[in-house]
């Protein structure tokens, strides 16, 4: 069959695709320990909250309007309403139901940003989304109709005690000349649990706002929901923002619920698009984030349930792998939210893809950090010593699959 330049260009077997199938194989597979993919922990309280929650919604008849009817293509007005009101009350953000708008998930909602602003533009030239921090989200790689729309750019490492690390972004080398489209960055950042700074947003958003782009938040995993962060961080939002957040973290991947905060005119486009290529953003994860609003839940068990679930099982992680590998060329990037830990091992002599398939023969999936590093304009070593473990496992797993990756390190180390 032949496809068209769109066919073939998504018909490729891309790194979001292999992470997906390696979560799904994980979940099929008896015995396996799934340390690679993105899928929230299942959080007891949360569970029995939703558990609740739907049931009061099936009483009350939300739930079978929620599932019976088509919402606007701009997504549940109750909801957007909703909100719009608890983010203008709590940070003062000049915002309404028009800055705001849903997707089936926040995969599609950065396809079509980024295809809305970055590739062939009407005149024919190219423009681009700057990634000012590599790496960056293996899922954004390949979200372009138009091949290489990143440029993407090193980091500073702050090297810490206890073998650990920082990345810093690097302002002195940053280029935003006349082919950015828009400044993109994720906070926390997937894959690293990287949290930039108040000021590094702040001097992100100066940038952006004196070369006329916008400044794009990945905030999936941020304050102030589902606030899988351990720092204390501004919620940030402006006319010139656009915040990107989803439900998935809370614990509700399956409902597929992106969310947007932007300017009106990014809104009406998105809504546009939504329209177009599926009528209508599905109401069955709006209706309960709307109960969760409505009922107080939602920032409360954010901060009190979500945030300390992850944080305690983030430096149980920590631990258990600071005792298990104790090489000093062995080093973790500070945890500061996500749901992962970011593992570099400098001067590995084989590359993380190859220490992925190895593992991988031994039952533990974890996602090569080669992945990660898309954009930039030369390779990196550094690029192929690292890998991206996902660390909301049991303890009896958390235990495996670390003793496991630490006897495949020390043995790849004796090859040098």
């Amino acid at each position: 069959m032949q496809f068209s330049k769109f066919g073939e260009k998504f018909n490729r077997y891309s790194g979001i695709t292999q992470l997906m199938d390696d979560l799904n194989e994980g979940l099929r597979t008896p015995g396996a320990i799934m340390l690679g993919g993105g899928n929230p922990a299942s959080i007891p309280a949360m569970q029995d909250y939703f558990h609740q929650a739907t049931a009061d919604m099936l009483a009350n008849g939300e739930l079978v309007a929620a599932l019976s009817n088509y919402d606007g293509p701009q997504g549940k007005d109750a909801f957007l309403t909703a909100l719009a009101t608890l983010l203008r009350d709590t940070y003062g953000w000049e915002i309404s139901e028009k800055n705001i708008s849903l997707s089936n998930g926040s995969q599609s909602a950065f396809f079509n940003l980024f295809n809305l602003l970055a590739g062939e533009q009407s005149d024919g030239c190219i423009k681009k989304i700057l990634l000012p921090l590599a790496p960056e989200y293996i899922g954004y790689n390949d979200a372009g109709l138009d091949d290489d729309i990143f440029v993407s750019y090193r980091p500073d490492i702050e090297m810490l005690d206890n073998r650990m690390f920082k990345y810093h972004v690097d302002f002195e080398q940053l280029q935003i000349d006349d082919s950015i489209a828009a400044i993109c960055v994720s906070r926390p950042t997937n894959p690293t649990g990287n949290v930039l700074t108040d000021a590094e947003i702040s001097k992100l958003d100066e940038l952006a706002r004196a070369k006329g782009v916008p400044l794009i938040i990945d905030n999936a995993y941020g304050t102030p929901f589902p606030n899988i962060i351990f720092e204390e961080v501004t919620p940030f939002w402006n006319s010139n923002t656009i915040l990107c957040m989803s439900l998935s973290k809370l614990g509700l991947p399956g409902v597929r619920c992106g969310i947007v905060i932007a300017s009106e005119e990014i809104t009406a486009a998105l809504s546009n698009l939504n329209a177009i290529i599926s009528l209508a953003p599905g109401g069955f994860g709006p209706a309960i984030a709307k109960h969760m609003i409505e009922s107080g839940d939602l920032l409360h068990l954010s901060e009190n349930v979500i945030k300390p679930f992850y944080q305690q099982k983030s430096e149980f992680a920590v631990s258990l792998l600071q005792q298990s590998i104790s090489d000093s060329r062995f080093r973790i990037h500070k945890p500061e939210g996500a749901m992962f830990l970011w593992l570099w091992f400098d001067k590995l002599p084989i590359t993380t893809m190859e220490l992925y398939n190895r593992l991988k023969a031994r039952g533990v999936l974890i996602v090569p950090g080669e992945y990660f590093f898309f954009g930039l304009e030369q390779d990196w070593e550094h690029a192929h010593q690292c890998l991206r473990m996902n660390y909301v496992q049991d303890e009896a797993k958390m235990r495996a699959g670390i003793a496991i990756i630490s006897e495949e390190v020390a043995k790849a180390y004796t090859e040098l």
